[in-house]
């Protein structure tokens, strides 16, 4: 997983790069908004947990991000500004006949497989933190932002809103369905609510690709492995 934000993040710099050499700074830039939305759908990828839990994990764990922007051009080089924000980062992760009994009084979190006996056909950990994202921006073209290469380094730090699993769909170990109950656990008690996160995105006009890698675990110490989320995924963005 690490090395996938690596390429990312060496995109950001071979692009910057490139457009430095390529274009002349303008010496007029258009009216442009200063804030913005920016929004990322993302994909979701644990990176050090257990095989014994990796293994029960779905491979597709999608999310979206929604982050209100505010854009500071530099005066000295109009293709480089800053980016700040606030927002909210979500993450779901979607696991195959297992539970993580998050609101347990264990020192340990507990995650319990469930192939042998009743599982739900629809389970899933999710958290949502309140994040201020910060990021240095290069634009090949400022003067046309909608048609532009562009790319991005930053910084995200959160804290945690919520924390849940959610299981629907009760099943037997054969699949025959039990009931379409939906049954819902809400705890903080295993994760460390402050979320510091190295980001980086790459892209043509109002889209890009991103990454996002935590430098900080998502559980604390002592409760489960140093577990990391990497995402990775589509922004959309005027800048």
């Amino acid at each position: 997983m690490r090395k996938i934000f690596a390429i990312i993040f060496a995109c950001s710099i071979s692009t910057i790069a490139i457009c430095q050499t390529k274009n002349s700074i303008p010496s007029k830039i258009g009216n442009r908004a200063a804030d913005h939305l920016m929004i990322q759908l993302a994909g979701n990828f644990w990176n050090g947990t257990a095989d014994s839990v990796s293994n029960y994990i779905k491979s597709f764990n999608r999310s979206a991000n929604v982050y209100l922007m505010y854009d500071k051009q530099f005066k000295t080089n109009p293709r480089l500004s800053a980016g700040i924000g606030v927002g909210v980062g979500t993450s779901n992760i979607y696991f195959n006949k297992m539970e993580t009994k998050i609101a347990a009084n264990n020192a340990k979190l507990p995650f319990i497989r469930t192939d042998t006996g009743n599982n739900y056909k629809k389970y899933k950990l999710a958290t949502a933190y309140l994040e201020v994202p910060v990021e240095l921006r290069f634009m090949a073209r400022p003067e046309t932002p909608n048609k532009s290469l562009k790319a991005a380094l930053g910084l995200k730090v959160g804290t945690l809103l919520n924390a849940h699993t959610k299981g629907r769909n009760l099943q037997t170990a054969s699949g025959g369905k039990l009931n379409g109950l939906t049954i819902k656990e809400s705890s903080k008690n295993f994760f460390n609510t402050t979320r510091l996160a190295a980001t980086a995105r790459v892209g043509y006009g109002i889209f890009s690709v991103f990454g996002a890698y935590n430098i900080t675990g998502i559980f604390k110490d002592g409760v489960a492995p140093d577990t990391k989320l990497l995402q990775v995924g589509i922004t959309i963005s005027g800048l």
